[in-house]
């Protein structure tokens, strides 16, 4: 009796082993197969010559079992990290790295060696905090919220005068519901801008605007502001009470 041995198989080898099936047996089509595999036509050719030829042993890696042959000597990470630890102690991976090819002649990635170091406490990497940004939902409805901003650059590429594109964006659809050109964002042209495109669209329930000084007051309070209203609010927000178009 033949004696049976067992195949071992990853699960993205028996997907693989599955979709080479499929275009054996016409099922598929290479194109198709290589999209899924990530693999060019001929690749997946030669996947199913392998797998008519050897069977589900063909999809296997050739060096399944066996070292890499990019695997590390065996002590090299160790002689590194003892140099560092003792010459370089107050070096990142990279500028180390760069020590110990030079001087030393121990020849190692850069990410083996940053790796080995936070294991044995030879570095720290410098953790960034996290930026915290506030998730909103979008308005459900045309109109209900519009975001107004305004961008100065050499649109016309000096065939014409430097100007600012000011653009009126739908906040539930991001559909742009007006714009121009105009010649720079200060009050008077976006209050213009405004009444145009209150014109067109109508009002809608609010405008949403950047912290720039033209819509956010950025100072102190003067001593008659405060005792009539306050300080200034900082909100970017704003009702379209506050813009008093006339």
């Amino acid at each position: 009796m033949k004696k049976r041995s067992l195949l071992i198989m990853s699960t993205k080898e028996i997907d693989t082993l599955k979709i080479i099936q499929d275009v054996i047996e016409k099922r598929m089509k290479q194109h198709r197969a290589g999209s899924l595999l990530k693999l060019s036509t001929r690749q997946v050719r030669r996947l199913c010559g392998r797998v008519r030829r050897e069977g589900a042993k063909g999809l296997r890696h050739g060096l399944r079992g066996q070292p890499s042959n990019h695997q590390l000597p065996s002590g090299r990470l160790d002689k590194a990290l003892g140099i560092v630890r003792t010459t370089y102690l107050d070096f990142g991976p990279t500028l180390a790295n760069e020590k110990l090819e030079s001087i030393n002649k121990i020849f190692l990635s850069t990410s083996i060696l940053r790796r080995g170091m936070i294991e044995n406490g030879l570095w720290h990497p410098h953790t960034q905090g996290a930026v915290h940004r506030a998730w909103r939902e979008r308005r459900a409805s045309v109109g209900e919220l519009v975001q107004l901003d305004g961008s100065d650059h050499d649109w016309f590429e000096g065939r014409g005068p430097r100007c600012a594109l000011l653009i009126f964006i739908d906040d539930a659809t991001s559909r742009i519901l007006w714009g121009a050109f105009i010649p720079v964002e200060d009050t008077l042209n976006l209050l213009a801008s405004a009444k145009s495109y209150l014109l067109q669209n109508g009002r809608p329930l609010a405008l949403y605007v950047d912290r720039d000084s033209i819509y956010k007051v950025n100072r102190q309070a003067s001593v008659d502001e405060s005792l009539r209203t306050g300080n200034p609010s900082p909100n970017s927000l704003v009702p379209w009470e506050s813009w008093a178009l006339r």
